[in-house]
C-alpha cells in the first residue's frame, strides 16, 4: 500500500488543491494532515480573529474529507516533528505542500527538506495565482513596480484549475480532535464565518452580482462593493487562480478590474519572496525620523481621531476584523502621513485584528502609503476629508460606524468640528487630535495630497 501525506497550511480546500491532487492520484491512501504549528503562534501570528476564521476552515475541511470518505488528521506541536512522526507511522513515501513566500514559511520548507530529503515535494501556484518566481524581469529577481510586473502577469498563463477529489482514502492514523470556534475568546463582534463552503457560496454571489459593478463601485464606502473574498484567500479557502479564471470568463470591466487586484497580491508575494527583510524593514529608506505620540496612537487604533472616515475604517476593523480596502489606505495614511507616525505600527495593529491578515498583503501595502515601499510617489497623501467627500458624499458609511455623527448634516460630516461647539460636545465626538497641514514629518501638509 503507497502512502502520501498532504500537509494543509495555507490552503485549507478541496477544490484546485494541487498539494491534494497530488497526493490522491499517486498513492492509494493519503493522510491529510494539518499540524496547529508552535511556530505560528511563536511569530505572533495567531490572533483571535484569524484563530476563529481557522477553526472554520478546518471544521469545514474535515467535513468535506469525511463526505469522500476520509478526515482531516490533526496533531500540535512542532510542524517537522509532527510530520516525521506520520511518515514513520503510517510508512508514507511522499509528503506534500505548499510554498510561501514569508520567511516562515521559507524556514519551514528547508526544516522539512532537511528531515525528508526528496521526500518532500513543494507545490508552486497554490497559495497565488503565479508563482512569487514565475515572472522577473532581466537582471532582477523581482518587479519593484507593478505595472511591468502586470504585463508579465497578464500574458503569463495561469496554471489549469484541479479538481476536487471524489473519493480520500485514510489510513490508520491518530488524530487529535479539532479545536472548535466557540473556545476562541477575544474575537471581533461581527466576525464573518469561513469555511470553503461559505467562500464558494460567498465567490458565486460575487460572481452572479456583484464582479459586473467591481470597475465603478469598489471605491463605494457606503456601497460595500468589494467581493469580501480576502479572508478565504488568505486562509486558502479558494484559491487565487481559480479566481482568476471564473473572473476572465466572466469577460467584463469589472471583472478585469478585480483581475488586476488578485495581481497586486501576487506582486506582494513575489517582493516579499525576493525580500523577506520588507517585512519588517523599509523597501526603500527615505531617511525617515518617525514620531512617537501615544495619545495621536491610541486615538487612532480607537477611532477617536476626530477625523470621521479615519474613525469610521478604525472601528469597522475593530467590529469586523475587517476593514474596506480604501479604508484601509486613508487609515494607514493618516497615521504615516498626518501623524508621521511609524508604519510598523500601523502593521501590527492591523494583524493583530484582520481575519485576512497576511504578511506580504498587510506589511507591502502599508509600506505603499508610508511611502517607504514601491509606490513610485512616496509623498502622496490622502487627506481624509476631501476622500470623505468623494468617497462618501452622503455620511453614510461615516455614520454607519461612528453613530455619535448620526444626526450631523451632510455639510459638516466630515468636518464636524466646524459645528458651534455646543452641538459637537452634545454629540460625544472628539476634537482633531491634529489640525491637518501641520508639518508634522519630511512632507509638507497640503502638497501632493489626493
Amino acid at each position: 500500500m503507497t502512502v502520501s501525506v498532504a500537509l494543509f497550511t495555507a490552503d485549507l480546500r478541496l477544490h484546485d488543491n494541487p498539494v491534494l491532487h497530488a497526493a490522491v492520484r499517486e498513492a492509494e491512501r493519503v493522510v491529510p494532515l494539518f499540524v496547529y504549528d508552535d511556530g505560528v503562534r511563536a511569530a505572533g501570528f495567531d490572533a483571535p480573529n484569524r484563530r476563529a476564521f481557522l477553526a472554520d476552515c478546518l471544521a469545514d475541511l474535515d467535513a468535506g474529507l469525511r463526505a469522500r470518505g476520509g478526515r482531516l488528521v490533526v496533531r500540535s506541536g512542532d510542524v517537522v516533528e509532527r510530520v516525521r512522526a506520520v511518515v514513520a507511522e503510517t510508512g508514507a513515501d511522499r509528503v506534500h505542500v505548499a510554498g510561501g513566500p514569508s520567511r516562515y514559511a521559507v524556514r519551514r520548507e528547508a526544516a522539512l527538506r532537511e528531515a525528508l530529503g526528496r521526500a518532500l515535494v513543494v507545490h508552486d501556484a497554490v497559495v497565488t495565482a503565479l508563482a512569487p518566481g514565475a515572472v522577473t524581469p532581466a537582471g532582477s529577481d523581482h518587479y519593484a513596480v507593478f505595472t511591468p510586473y502586470f504585463r508579465r502577469w497578464s500574458a503569463t498563463g495561469v496554471r489549469e484549475v484541479v479538481p476536487a477529489p471524489r473519493q480520500v482514502r485514510v489510513p490508520e492514523a491518530d488524530s487529535e480532535p479539532l479545536r472548535p470556534r466557540a473556545e476562541v475568546t477575544g474575537t471581533s463582534p461581527g466576525l464573518a464565518e469561513g469555511g470553503e463552503t461559505v467562500g464558494r457560496k460567498r465567490l458565486r454571489a460575487w460572481l452572479k452580482d456583484g464582479i459586473a459593478g467591481y470597475e465603478s463601485g469598489h471605491d463605494d464606502l457606503a456601497g460595500d462593493a468589494t467581493s469580501r473574498l480576502s479572508p478565504f484567500l488568505h486562509f486558502g479557502a479558494l484559491s487565487a487562480a481559480e479566481l482568476v479564471h471564473l473572473a476572465r470568463r466572466e469577460g467584463s470591466p469589472g471583472a478585469d478590474a478585480f483581475v488586476r487586484q488578485l495581481a497586486w497580491r501576487d506582486f506582494h508575494h513575489q517582493v516579499l519572496a525576493a525580500r523577506p527583510d520588507a517585512a519588517s524593514a523599509d523597501y526603500r529608506d527615505r531617511g525617515d525620523r518617525w514620531r512617537h505620540d501615544e495619545r495621536e496612537l491610541a486615538a487612532w487604533r480607537a477611532g477617536r481621531t476626530g477625523y470621521p472616515l479615519v474613525d469610521a475604517a478604525m472601528r469597522q476593523l475593530a467590529h469586523e476584523g475587517w476593514m474596506h480596502n480604501r479604508g484601509r489606505m486613508l487609515a494607514a495614511s493618516f497615521l504615516t502621513k498626518t501623524l508621521y507616525a511609524d508604519w510598523r505600527l500601523g502593521a501590527r495593529h492591523f494583524l493583530d485584528l484582520l481575519v485576512d491578515g497576511d504578511i506580504a498583503n498587510n506589511q507591502l501595502n502599508w509600506q505603499w502609503v508610508a511611502g517607504t515601499g514601491n509606490d513610485t510617489r512616496p509623498n502622496r497623501i490622502l487627506n481624509p476629508v476631501t476622500q470623505g467627500k468623494r468617497l462618501d458624499p452622503h455620511g453614510t458609511y461615516v455614520r454607519r460606524w461612528v453613530p455619535e455623527l448620526a444626526e450631523v448634516p451632510n455639510r459638516s460630516i466630515h468636518e464636524p468640528w466646524k459645528l458651534p461647539a455646543a452641538e459637537l460636545a452634545a454629540t460625544g465626538y472628539p476634537q482633531p487630535v491634529v489640525e491637518l497641514g501641520e508639518g508634522r514629518g519630511r512632507f509638507e501638509r497640503g502638497r501632493g495630497t489626493a
